[in-house]
């Protein structure tokens, strides 16, 4: 039953990943090869930290849906400690157009966070399981 809750990873990484070409495309026409690359590497941070997301929660709301919360923030946390490490290890990197490389995150995360939404929104998930007998009507007045 988890399936109907968790949409395809496909349906996520299409949009991010057209919407990432576009912003590699603009970073590295208008500012160059550096900011493209800066690009680039926002589209895989950003495709695979919600990959990574999607995927292991998939599999707790499969085994076990009573720990989805706590695996949630748990990954939340992981990729929180790695983004500290991977910005404290390109802090002094010149090889990349930093603002180039933010601004592909953000525009990256609002196109992930928007796919799922829309996903969410148009998917038929029942929130009531219909019982398989109707209950006993016990109060009947003739």
């Amino acid at each position: 039953m988890a399936d109907i809750y968790a949409p395809p990873l496909r349906l996520l990484v299409a949009p991010t990943a057209a919407i990432g070409a576009v912003a590699v495309t603009a970073a590295a026409l208008v500012r160059g090869a550096s900011a493209g690359l800066g690009a680039v590497l926002g589209v895989a941070i950003v495709v695979g930290f919600f990959s990574v997301s999607h995927i292991v929660l998939g599999r707790v709301l499969a085994r076990s849906p009573e720990l989805a919360m706590s695996a949630a923030l748990a990954l939340y946390l992981f990729k929180i400690i790695v983004l500290f490490v991977l910005l404290a290890v390109f802090r002094h990197a010149s090889g990349f157009d930093g603002k180039a490389f933010g601004l592909t995150v953000l525009v990256c995360t609002v196109t992930w966070t928007l796919a799922e939404v829309l996903v969410h929104a148009r998917r038929r998930v029942p929130y009531v399981t219909p019982a398989a007998t109707p209950p006993a009507d016990d109060a009947t007045t003739d």
